[in-house]
């Protein structure tokens, strides 16, 4: 089991879940129900798992000429990740058609635009965008399970995780653009160089906050909110300080620790906020 979970590399799920579970608590006014909790992280770890598994197929051997991943094909073997993909596609959509028949309708459009990542590497520099709308697609998904309906939050909160994931993705990217460009992949390094590309990830990352700004203002969140989004401003000043490194190391710590600290602070800000107003 543990070999699966480096294999899908599932300490990432920590990325978008805080963002679901921000639209949830928002649409559920502070008190959702245990059932959409539980199916709603059923239905995210069901989502990445099998989005996860089709990336690692798609890629397999690409990653073995990867020196950062050429040991990935040792971890499972790819019958397994095969079954595991399948299986938790079906298992995503059973979750989603537990919770309302709106986010079951919608479920394979979702698996549809999580597994289309995994190819765009191979006919665009924009692959990062496309990351950024396969993550973007949870918060409105959280607000649909409770709500059953789209509203102009969910919709705010989704354009800034696609701002901040397609930031920190073009980072990580840096990582492997030696590699790319050798097998002929794309992305916003390759196109770019890395300088630029930093310079757009910080860009994108500022669009990112006002955008957490806004929605905050939308969904009346208050002092608890306001403090976490000044601590997520100077983690993502931080993020940015150590990848202009362009080393490995900063780069894994930058992606890494930075993003989940954003994410952490983004859903305990809102928790906080609604516990103090009476919600929770």
């Amino acid at each position: 089991m543990n070999s699966f979970l480096q294999f899908i590399r599932f300490s990432h799920t920590i990325f978008a879940l805080p963002f679901a579970l921000g639209a949830m608590i928002v649409a559920a006014q502070g008190r959702p129900s245990i059932k959409i909790v539980l199916l709603i992280i059923l239905a995210m770890v069901f989502a990445r798992t099998t989005a996860m598994t089709f990336n690692r197929l798609v890629d397999w051997e690409i990653d073995k000429r990867n020196p950062r991943t050429a040991n990935r094909h040792l971890l499972v073997r790819r019958s397994t990740a095969i079954a595991a993909c399948a299986i938790s596609a079906i298992l995503f959509v059973a979750a989603a058609c537990a919770i309302n028949p709106l986010c079951g309708y919608l479920s394979p459009l979702a698996l549809a635009i999580v597994y289309f990542y995994s190819l765009t590497k191979r006919f665009t520099h924009a692959a990062q965008f496309f990351l950024g709308l396969a993550l973007a697609v949870s918060p409105v998904g959280a607000w649909l399970a409770v709500t059953g309906k789209f509203a102009l939050p969910p919709l705010v909160l989704a354009l800034g995780v696609f701002l901040w994931v397609a930031g920190f993705d073009i980072i990580y990217a840096i990582q492997d653009i030696e590699v790319d460009q050798v097998e002929g992949l794309k992305s916003m390094a390759v196109l770019m160089g890395i300088p630029t590309s930093l310079r757009l990830a910080q860009m994108l990352h500022i669009g990112m906050f006002l955008c957490l700004i806004f929605f905050g203002f939308l969904a009346h969140l208050g002092t608890p909110y306001a403090i976490a989004l000044i601590c997520i401003f100077c983690a993502l000043i931080w993020e940015h300080r150590i990848a202009r490194r362009a080393d490995l190391a900063s780069i894994q710590q930058a992606f890494f620790m930075s993003n989940a600290i954003v994410g952490l602070l983004f859903v305990i800000g809102i928790a906080v906020d609604r516990l103090l107003s009476g919600g929770i």
